[in-house]
C-alpha cells in the first residue's frame, strides 16, 4: 500500500492570542492523518509566544520564534524551510481548517495535474458570525458562479477570485519560485502571477476554511488611506509585462492597471499612478 503525501501547515502568527489556540486545533483534528504543524511568531507582544510554547509541549509540532517582525512573506519562508511535506498550507493564526480540509485538497490534487489547487471559504467577523462565502452559493449549498481553473494566468491577472486561505500548493512550485518574494509587503498576488505563468490550477468546490476578517490584518491593511500595498501591487504588474506573452495578456494587463489607478486615487496613493500609466503605455 502506497504511503499517504504529506502534508505540511505552517501556521503564521503575529499578534493573533484570540485565534491561535482554535487556528492550532483546527490542524491537529484533520481526517486526514498525515500532516505536520510549523508554527511560526514573528514578533509577536501580545502574549502569543508564551501561549505556543506551552500549547505544543510534548506535542509533534515545530516551532520558530522570530523576536522581532520581519514580514510575513520571510516568516512564511522560514517555515517552508522546515518543511518536509508533498502539499503545503499557508495558514493565519487567525483562520482555521474545518475537518475535510486536508483530505479534500489532497484528493484534488490526485485527481488532476494542478500545481495549486483552492477551495470555497467562509468569512466570518471578529465574534464570528458568518459573512457568507467568498463564492456565490445557493441556500442549499450548490456553487452559484463559473470559477476559473486550469490556466488561469489571464483570469489572475484581470481580478482577485481567490480567497487566499483556501490554497493549497505542490512543495516543486514554490521551491521552483523560491518561497515567496520578501521584497514584498504581501504576498497572494506575486504568488498566483509566477506560479500560474508555469502551472495550472484546480478547484475544491467545497467550503473548507474559515477566514476571519479582524480588523488590523494585512488583508484588511491593503485598502486603508495611503496603503502600502499599492506599491506592491505595482511590482507585481511590472513583473505581469515582464512575463506577458500574448496580445490578450497585455490587454489584461492594461485593464488590471486601470482599476489600480482607481484604486490609487481613492486611497490616496497618488505619486503610484505614473508608474501604472507608464505600464499601460508599455502594453500597448
Amino acid at each position: 500500500m502506497n504511503q499517504l503525501p504529506l502534508v505540511s501547515v505552517v501556521c503564521l502568527c503575529h499578534n493573533h492570542l484570540s485565534y491561535l489556540r482554535e487556528a492550532i486545533r483546527s490542524v491537529l483534528t484533520q481526517s486526514y492523518p498525515t500532516v505536520e504543524l510549523i508554527v511560526v511568531d514573528d514578533g509577536s507582544t501580545d502574549g502569543s509566544k508564551e501561549m505556543i510554547k506551552a500549547f505544543i509541549k510534548n506535542k509533534n509540532i515545530q516551532y520558530i520564534d522570530i523576536p522581532s517582525p520581519i514580514g510575513n512573506c520571510a516568516a512564511f519562508n522560514l517555515g517552508f524551510k522546515k518543511t518536509k511535506g508533498d502539499y503545503i498550507i499557508d495558514l493565519a493564526a487567525d483562520d482555521l481548517l474545518f475537518p475535510e480540509r486536508i483530505l479534500k485538497g489532497v484528493n484534488t490534487f490526485l485527481n488532476s495535474n494542478a500545481g495549486v489547487t483552492f477551495c470555497d471559504v467562509l468569512n466570518v467577523d471578529e465574534n464570528g458570525v458568518e459573512l457568507g462565502t467568498h463564492f456565490k452559493r445557493s441556500h442549499a449549498g450548490e456553487l452559484q458562479e463559473a470559477v476559473p481553473e486550469g490556466d488561469v494566468y489571464i483570469d489572475l491577472i484581470k481580478r482577485y477570485f481567490i480567497s487566499p486561505p483556501g490554497m493549497m500548493m505542490k512543495r516543486e512550485v514554490l521551491e521552483k519560485l523560491n518561497g515567496y518574494d520578501e521584497s514584498l509587503s504581501y504576498e497572494d498576488f506575486d504568488f498566483w502571477i509566477r506560479s500560474s505563468r508555469e502551472w495550472t490550477y484546480a478547484f475544491t468546490d467545497e467550503v473548507l476554511v474559515q477566514k476571519k476578517r479582524v480588523s488590523g490584518s494585512l488583508s484588511q491593511q491593503q485598502f486603508r488611506f495611503k496603503s502600502r500595498h499599492q506599491q506592491t501591487t505595482l511590482k507585481v504588474c511590472q513583473k505581469i509585462k515582464e512575463l506577458n506573452e500574448s496580445n490578450e495578456e497585455n490587454s489584461a494587463l492594461r485593464m488590471r492597471c486601470l482599476y489600480e489607478i482607481k484604486q490609487c486615487f481613492k486611497q490616496g496613493n497618488w505619486k503610484l499612478i505614473l508608474g501604472f500609466f507608464r505600464l499601460i503605455t508599455k502594453s500597448n
